[in-house]
């Protein structure tokens, strides 16, 4: 080995060494759910559309409905189901999702977080497509969503099976990182620092979805009134 590729590898010893690690990555788990016992954990924004289920002999939680008795107060989500009672400032949740849905431009799943209410929170969209509507994070503050994406794709790639999705927020710097299949590089990213804390919650925009293997990490806060 010549010394270019010797002084090489020591760069890269070296970084991996010294590089910090993820903000999340020392973050305890505060709630992780397989739905082997069912969603009893789980507020859905309509429960005639979701119903803890088996699938290939395994316990999920699924939305199998796109039509939804839940109106929001402001253009956002219709289709998804919180975690009860754990609200978090910084967090990493990760999670197994399936799109049962046909494919087209905005088919999609949602991860939402900072939730302090109807009104007020934000949201991932995974979309096929990119448009200012579509494969962007958004923040829904009193008025109908706002993209707030920095950097996104040009769409989501679906399939029929199982996908892993990552959402990484750190409060102090404003920084949301959203991760789909490969955790290294995120797929989008964002800077907001307008909620410090909420819940967490999975669903898709108007789509249907299943979801399995929810781990969420993070600093557990009390709401405030």
């Amino acid at each position: 080995m010549n010394r270019t590729c010797l002084f090489g590898l020591f760069i890269a010893i070296a970084f991996l060494t010294f590089a910090p690690a993820s903000p999340a990555a020392d973050l305890p788990i505060v709630a992780s759910e397989d739905f082997e016992k069912g969603a009893d954990r789980w507020e859905p924004m309509d429960p005639s559309g979701w119903k803890a289920d088996k699938l290939d002999g395994k316990g999920v939680y699924a939305h199998f409905k796109k039509q939804t008795s839940y109106k929001p107060v402001h253009r956002s989500p219709t289709n998804f189901a919180l975690l009860k009672d754990v609200y978090v400032g910084d967090f990493e949740l990760t999670a197994k999702v399936k799109s049962t849905e046909k494919e087209y431009g905005h088919r999609d799943a949602c991860i939402i977080f900072g939730h302090q209410g109807p009104a007020k929170f934000y949201y991932v969209h995974l979309a096929t497509k990119t448009d200012d509507r579509a494969n962007q994070i958004f923040i829904v503050n009193n008025a109908p969503r706002t993209k707030i994406s920095k950097t996104t794709t040009e769409g989501t790639k679906w399939t029929d099976d199982w996908h892993t999705l990552r959402v990484v927020r750190t409060v102090a710097d404003g920084k949301i990182a959203v991760y789909y299949d490969d955790m290294e590089k995120p797929i989008m990213t964002a800077e907001d620092k307008t909620f410090a804390w909420g819940r967490i919650g999975v669903g898709s925009f108007d789509d249907t979805t299943t979801w399995d293997e929810v781990v969420l990490k993070g600093t557990k806060v009390e709401p405030k009134k």
